[in-house]
């Protein structure tokens, strides 16, 4: 991407709060060209909220969001970067009483349907059924075509997985991957860590409205340290075992699981003065390092929506 070329989707310092509730605050992130972000968090952290203020369908509280350089705020702006968008919502919504052509139809009158056979040929949907008689499966391909049939610069999904079956699932990591290599841009919110780990290059990490971390999942995933399972004979509480190097201890049934940042040594150490049964040691997987961000409350995170739960509409 040159420099003159503004990212395909920016935040900056972005917050929306419903009343006195957070939605999200003072995110800033920008993503590339060509790039598959991942919008990493659990339900009710604030994703939604985010993807409603980027599509125009949420005024934000202050600070700017902006898709292939338009801002969202301005109707004009927003609707030329609609024209270059495709959206896939988390609860895929159509009208029942309609076949699932007329729906691809109809889309392909405001934005055209260049890809709609081959896109049909790898997520086939009864098309002369009414959408009534769908299935959530089929649904959510019926909504995959609609929202990628025209080739969109970016496409924007919010949890585009929800409903497939695992073989339709590769399938569509496979199509941003196809996307990507295109240098077409994919940004979606996700909370199933293994589809994150698999096709995205950067996540962004939200808690409580919050942007806790940005990076590249090799990163993340090189930081998350080692995991060790170990079992005890004594039974010692977890503060026991801590040390300098120490992540996060969790104990259960004599067992402790203990994330350390490689500090070997100072396990040897510590484990020396207790009767070791059995041990494991492991690196750390992208579930584990989505715990230690989640698994105990940060400084300042006491607020408003410290419960995490999204109050959007």
């Amino acid at each position: 991407m040159s420099s003159a070329e503004p990212p395909p989707i920016e935040l900056e310092s972005l917050t929306k709060y419903y009343g006195d509730v957070r939605g999200v605050e003072d995110l800033t992130f920008a993503v590339d060209r060509g790039e598959i972000f991942g919008f990493l968090g659990p339900n009710g952290a604030g994703k939604s909220t985010a993807i409603r203020v980027l599509l125009g369908l949420s005024k934000p509280t202050d600070g700017t969001a902006s898709l292939l350089g338009r801002d969202v705020t301005d109707r004009t702006e927003l609707r030329d970067a609609k024209r270059r968008l495709g959206y896939l919502p988390s609860d895929v919504t159509f009208y029942d009483r309609v076949t699932g052509a007329a729906v691809l139809d109809h889309f392909a009158r405001l934005r055209g349907d260049e890809r709609r056979g081959d896109l049909l040929e790898r997520f086939p949907v009864p098309l002369d059924r009414n959408v009534k008689a769908y299935s959530s499966g089929n649904r959510q391909k019926l909504a995959i075509v609609a929202a990628f049939m025209h080739e969109p610069e970016v496409a924007i999904m919010d949890e585009p997985t929800s409903g497939l079956d695992p073989l339709v699932q590769n399938e569509f990591y496979e199509l941003l991957e196809e996307r990507r290599d295109a240098g077409r841009t994919s940004f979606f919110s996700s909370h199933i860590l293994s589809e994150v780990r698999r096709v995205c290059d950067r996540v962004g990490i939200i808690r409580n409205g919050r942007l806790i971390e940005l990076d590249t999942v090799e990163n993340i995933l090189a930081e998350g340290g080692t995991v060790v399972t170990v079992r005890l004979a004594e039974e010692p509480p977890a503060a026991a075992l801590e040390f300098a190097g120490v992540v996060r201890i969790d104990r259960r049934d004599g067992t402790y699981q203990i994330v350390l940042s490689h500090e070997f040594d100072a396990l040897i150490d510590r484990l020396d003065e207790y009767t070791v049964l059995d041990l494991e040691v492991r690196e750390a997987s992208i579930e584990d390092v989505f715990m230690h961000f989640y698994g105990t409350p940060a400084d300042g995170d006491r607020g408003p929506a410290a419960n995490g739960v999204d109050t959007a509409p």
